[in-house]
């Protein structure tokens, strides 16, 4: 990866090698990664969603976007390869994407940004990568794309709130963690720590996250909310996700609900986290928060 007076090079986590003549200055990412390409100081011109995503940019996965105003073109999925379309529109010369399978993008089928001459890199966030590897790559493709030598130094490291996650998670009884993203009053899943780099990077840190069980599915356990309740979770991570549902007005929800969480603290987590350090640091120190 780099640039010079050869043009700019960069190989994504797919394998492919990315040569150009010039350095890409107008970058449309997956709100995921264009999140956090904002946190390292590149601005997108325009980022897309999942096919979780609606009309509207997920506040929550959004990260420092919205306020920014970076423009929202809907959903990757529905987006096509006309050049008078929404992706057409904006020109650019750079689509960033993520990878969970290191063989594809994610949101954005890659023929529709070959169909408009734009390259395409991929970085994987699956649970088969340390969250450290998602931080180098993020933060090397950052720098690649500022010129720069090396990425930004972050404020409040990383580093620095898994100390202190560390720290809280040895102090006194090691509270229980149960991560997990609501599917309405009769289901929810429960997530497996292994299967998300950041769940993992905490349970090497020494904090008590909880294993759902055995059963299908291999980032979640889906299950009803006694199997949640049973887990005796002293802190619970919530998916705080748009996608994720919680079905206001429903009788048999508040109840449900009580019973996980009963007197637990609650930490919003937000499984499409940006990955950045700002981000990661971030939810780090409010975990730690509540731990201790």
């Amino acid at each position: 990866m780099g640039a010079d007076a050869s043009g700019w090079e960069f190989t994504d986590d797919r394998g492919a090698a990315l040569r150009l003549p010039r350095r890409p200055r107008r970058v449309v990412a997956y709100v995921r990664a264009g999140a956090a390409l904002l946190d390292l100081g590149v601005v997108p011109v325009a980022v897309y969603g999942s096919g979780h995503d609606g009309d509207g940019l997920d506040p929550v996965k959004a990260g420092e976007l919205g306020a920014t105003g970076v423009p929202y073109l809907g959903p990757g999925r529905l987006l096509d390869g006309d050049p008078s379309g929404a992706l057409g529109a904006v020109r650019a010369d750079l689509v960033v994407d993520v990878t969970y399978d290191g063989k594809s993008g994610y949101a954005l089928d890659e023929a529709v940004a070959e169909g408009l001459g734009v390259p395409m890199v991929a970085l994987s966030v699956g649970g088969e990568v340390t969250l450290a590897r998602i931080l180098e790559r993020f933060g090397g493709l950052g720098a690649g794309l500022l010129g720069a030598a090396s990425a930004p130094e972050a404020p409040g490291s990383v580093a620095e709130a898994e100390m202190a996650l560390a720290s809280a998670a040895a102090s006194g009884r090691r509270p229980v963690v149960l991560a997990l993203s609501g599917a309405g009053p009769e289901q929810v899943h429960l997530a497996r720590p292994q299967a998300w780099p950041e769940l993992a990077r905490m349970v090497e840190l020494g904090v008590r996250i909880v294993e759902p069980g055995p059963g299908a599915g291999a980032s979640w356990l889906t299950a009803d909310w006694e199997r949640a309740a049973e887990l005796r979770p002293d802190v619970v991570l919530v998916d705080s996700r748009a996608n994720a549902v919680w079905p206001e007005g429903s009788e048999a929800y508040p109840e449900v609900w009580r019973a996980v969480v009963g007197g637990s603290r609650v930490v919003p987590w937000n499984p499409e986290t940006p990955p950045s350090a700002v981000a990661f640091g971030r939810f780090f120190r409010e975990v730690a928060a509540a731990l201790g």
